[in-house]
């Protein structure tokens, strides 16, 4: 191995995330892939790597890395303060982690999840097609433990043109999500509810989904114990169980389920709900297709 990583901590969860696995639904296989994709793109962007190399995705910070040959790396998505053997290193830049120098990840000022993007990418082996790790159904790499070492792979040719991303923090504050009538609207006595309350986010949520808490939204009378057949499901579903608390989906969700979606979060309000931490407070506005 030329160039690597050796993880010293692994913080609280730190996973190998890409794109993640498409065109695979058919026989149960959800895509999974970096859960902020938005952030994902921009560190790869910045260190000048085609989109869909391999990066680290670290959940709460409390990460350490030893670089194993000179590395240039990038930190977006959740703004963690970060050294370089004691030295600040910026975010949202590239910057050079020498041979041996260890890259320490502190827990993020706002949102969830830090990007840890290396020029070349992580070179660990696909499954179908993707370096992704899946949660749900254990595709892919395991999470990263101590004393594990990643082989980070050849640069590209093409050097980066752009130092520096001027990109906004994730809120630490309320969130609103936009949302699009979901298709099981008739299964609920007031549909609109959705959006009325205020909603905190459960310290049970995970890459699977969201959990909210607050108050339960009611079904339809017509509906309160009939069982739903399973249906597809996307990214961005918000599925509502029995208890009436709903749940949004992320992108290690179940490609199935059983109970009725209410309204579906637009896509570009995914990655900023990816970023919510236990206890944060969330609303959700109506919008028509």
């Amino acid at each position: 191995m030329s160039r690597g990583i050796e993880v010293v901590e692994p913080g609280p969860l730190t996973l190998v995330q890409d794109l993640g696995r498409r065109g695979h639904l058919a026989v149960g296989v959800g895509r999974a892939g970096a859960a902020d994709v938005s952030s994902y793109l921009v560190g790869g962007r910045l260190l000048g790597n085609p989109a869909g190399l391999g990066a680290l995705e670290a959940t709460f910070g409390g990460l350490r890395l030893r670089a194993r040959g000179d590395l240039l790396a990038c930190l977006t998505g959740a703004p963690a303060p970060a050294e370089v053997d004691r030295r600040a290193v910026p975010y949202a830049a590239p910057f050079v982690v020498r041979d041996g120098q260890e890259l320490c990840l502190r827990m993020p000022l706002s949102g969830l999840r830090t990007y840890v993007s290396f020029r070349g990418g992580l070179a660990v082996p696909e499954v179908l097609g993707s370096r992704a790790t899946d949660t749900m159904s254990g595709l892919g790499p395991e999470p990263l433990r101590s004393g594990q070492v990643l082989e980070v792979g050849a640069a590209w040719d093409d050097f980066p043109h752009v130092d520096l991303a001027p990109l906004p923090s994730p809120p630490s504050g309320p969130v609103e999500l936009a949302v699009l009538p979901g298709p099981r609207q008739d299964w609920f006595a007031r549909p609109q509810s959705l959006a009325e309350y205020e909603w905190s986010v459960s310290g049970r949520s995970d890459r699977k989904g969201i959990r909210l808490e607050g108050e339960p939204i009611e079904r339809h009378a017509a509906w309160r114990d009939v069982e739903l057949p399973s249906e597809g499901m996307v990214r961005g579903a918000i599925q509502v169980p029995p208890n009436g608390l709903p749940v949004l989906f992320l992108n290690d969700h179940p490609v199935t389920g059983g109970y009725p979606v209410i309204a579906v979060v637009r896509t570009a309000d995914v990655d900023r709900a990816a970023q919510l931490q236990p206890g944060q407070k969330l609303t959700f506005r109506w919008e028509r297709r």
